[in-house]
């Protein structure tokens, strides 16, 4: 098992990995997904397992449903996604460090690799392109363009 700065939430059975340093809008944009229907895994701290060949994120037990809200303090408890598996991470960073055609990019713990987008998550459009990368991560869409054209892993 492994402990890592960062956020997670899920859709469903499907958790995707928030990851950036402090300040780069993890919590906020968890925050914004919570108000559009995912589920909470874990803020600020994630503990990943690997268990068959699949990553699966949750919240050490000090953090479990709770949510830091800047501005408001710690906040829940939250309802929590349980035994999730990992299918997504994203990488937050500023909107200037992010390409308009991305490049397949992966992220891989534990063994396993999963494919890896860059969101800049203050974007108002952040929680749909999440939604969409996590599609396309899953094979829900048509035909991917972008980054998940040349089949990620």
């Amino acid at each position: 098992m492994m402990l890592l700065h960062a956020s997670s939430v899920a859709r469903g059975r499907d958790a995707v990995l928030l990851l950036g340093p402090s300040g780069s809008g993890k919590s906020d944009l968890v925050l914004r997904l919570l108000q559009s229907g995912w589920c909470l895994v874990a803020d600020d701290q994630v503990a990943l397992r690997a268990e068959a060949g699949e990553l699966r994120p949750d919240a050490p037990a000090a953090l479990a449903g709770l949510l830091e809200v800047r501005g408001l303090g710690i906040l829940g408890p939250f309802p929590r996604a349980i035994a999730p598996v990992l299918r997504l991470v994203a990488r937050l960073m500023p909107r200037t460090e992010i390409p308009r055609m991305p490049e397949a990019e992966a992220w891989t713990a534990e063994g396993v690799s999963l494919p890896a987008i860059r969101l800049h998550a203050f974007d108002a459009s952040a929680p749909a392109r999440l939604a969409f990368a996590l599609d396309a991560a899953l094979g829900r869409l048509g035909a991917p363009a972008g980054a998940f054209a040349k089949g990620m892993p």
